[in-house]
């Protein structure tokens, strides 16, 4: 059974920089896509970027030239380097992987802070 944990979450200001990660456990085989999404409450979860495993990528506007995803196909590991983080950047953010099922992990909060 294939599993997602993210980890890098955490509090920074407005500005600041973190890295988020996650690993496809479980599985030997690579992943189609990965990505990341985000939710806020009250909002429906939303596309920040993903990657296919040809290296296509597909960024959300609201982060293109901020954030940037990148991933290792022999580790099925997915990676979000966010810089210039804005305040509205606040969330749960959420590992997304898909080889003709989808799998998702638990998520991790990023907090940005005035």
């Amino acid at each position: 059974q294939v599993q997602l944990v993210e980890s890098g979450g955490g509090l920074v200001q407005a500005g600041g920089s973190l890295r988020l990660s996650c690993v496809a456990s479980g599985s030997i085989f690579r992943m189609n896509v990965m990505g990341w999404y985000r939710q806020t409450p009250g909002k429906q979860r939303e596309l920040v970027a993903d990657i296919t495993s040809g290296g296509v990528v597909n960024y959300a506007d609201s982060v293109k030239g901020r954030f940037t995803i990148s991933r290792d196909n022999a580790k099925n590991t997915v990676s979000l380097q966010m810089n210039s983080l804005k305040p509205e950047d606040t969330a749960v953010f959420y590992c997304y992987a898909n080889r003709y099922l989808d799998y998702w992990g638990k998520g991790t909060l990023v907090t940005v802070s005035e």
